[in-house]
C-alpha cells in the first residue's frame, strides 16, 4: 500500500516555477528521503502534497484520499514539521505542546515527557528566548508527539547540533521500526545515506530519479586516485578533477577500459580506485550532468 501518492504534481507562482509534473509514490513503513539544493522544490512538494497550498495541476493523495479534499481528516494523521515552524510569542514551551496537541484531540504529556527529555528541551522558557536549535526541538515535539502514522518532515536537522541529531534519528527509526512512514527532504546527503531506505532527487522543480538508496549510488561512476603524474590523461568522462602535489583524483564515468589503457602509459607510482560516496554521486545530479 502506498501511503503517499503523486501524480504530475505542479505548482506555479505566477510565472514563477515551483515544482512541475512531480510523481513519486512511497509505501507504508517507508523511509524515504527527498533530496535537493536549496530551491530545488523540496518545500512546495511537500506544502502542496499536504494542501496547504493548491496545486496548479496534478494531483497528491495521502492514505489513499485527496490531499486538497481531505486535508483535515489527513492532518490529523500527519505529524508536519515545516522547514521554518513560527510559534506564538510570549508562550511557554509547554504551552505550545499543549496547544499542539489539543489541535489533534489527544492527551500527549507522557510522551512529550519522554521527547523533551530525550531532546533536552526545557519546556519552561518563553519561545521567543529559544535559539534557532531549541526552537527546532519544539516543533520536532509538536511533530512526533502525538504518534501518527505518517510523518513529513521538510530540513528537520537544520539548526539541530550533532549530538541532538543523531537523537532525533534513533527516534525516528524507532517509530519506523513500530510501523510508522518517514518522509523528509535534506540537501544532507550523508543523513539520507545513513538513514532512508529509499530516496528520490529533485532539482530546478523536478524529479529527476527515485530508487533504494544503495542502488542511487550504483551509476558507474568510479573515484580515481593516482600518485606520481605531473597531468592527467585525456579522458571522457573525467569529472571532479581535485590535484594535491603530485597526486590527482577525479571521478570517472567513462569506460573501464579506456581508463585502464591510458594508466597503462603513465609512469604511475600508486593507483587507487573505488566506489565514491553517495555525495559524491549524487552531485552531477545537482549539477545538472546527469545526461
Amino acid at each position: 500500500m502506498n501511503v503517499i501518492e503523486t501524480h504530475k504534481l505542479t505548482k506555479y507562482y505566477g510565472k514563477s516555477r515551483g515544482i512541475i509534473d512531480v510523481t513519486l509514490a512511497v509505501e507504508e513503513g517507508d523511509f524515504f528521503g527527498f533530496i535537493g539544493p536549496n530551491g530545488a522544490g523540496k518545500s512546495t512538494t511537500i506544502r502542496t502534497l499536504l494542501g496547504l497550498i493548491s496545486p496548479t495541476g496534478g494531483k497528491a493523495e495521502i492514505f489513499g484520499l485527496d490531499a486538497q479534499r481531505n486535508k483535515v481528516a489527513i492532518l490529523s494523521d500527519v505529524g508536519y514539521l515545516p522547514g521554518e515552524a513560527a510559534f506564538y510569542s510570549g508562550m511557554r514551551v509547554k504551552d505550545i505542546l499543549n496547544l499542539s496537541a489539543k489541535l489533534h484531540k489527544k492527551d500527549c504529556q507522557r510522551e512529550a515527557d519522554i521527547l523533551c527529555q530525550r531532546m533536552q528541551l526545557d519546556t519552561q522558557k518563553k519561545v521567543e528566548t529559544l535559539s534557532l536549535g531549541n526552537r527546532k526541538k519544539v516543533g520536532i515535539v509538536c511533530a512526533l508527539q502525538h504518534r501518527p502514522n505518517l510523518y513529513v518532515l521538510d530540513e528537520p536537522t537544520s539548526g539541530l547540533d550533532p549530538l541532538m541529531q543523531r537523537e532525533f534519528y534513533m527516534i525516528l527509526q524507532e517509530r519506523n521500526e513500530e510501523g510508522a512512514t518517514i518522509f523528509l527532504s535534506s540537501h544532507v546527503l550523508s543523513e539520507v545515506q545513513r538513514y532512508c531506505k529509499h530516496a528520490g532527487v529533485i532539482r530546478e522543480g523536478k524529479l529527476l530519479v527515485t530508487d533504494r538508496v544503495e542502488s542511487l549510488g550504483h551509476t558507474g561512476t568510479k573515484r580515481v586516485s593516482l600518485r606520481g603524474i605531473t597531468e592527467l590523461p585525456r579522458l571522457d568522462g573525467v569529472k571532479d578533477v581535485k590535484q594535491t602535489g603530485d597526486t590527482w583524483s577525479f571521478l570517472f564515468g567513462g569506460k573501464s577500459a579506456e581508463l585502464l589503457g591510458a594508466l597503462s602509459k603513465l609512469p604511475i607510482e600508486d593507483v587507487n580506485i573505488f566506489e565514491p560516496d553517495l555525495e559524491e554521486v549524487f552531485m552531477h545530479y545537482y549539477t545538472g550532468e546527469e545526461n
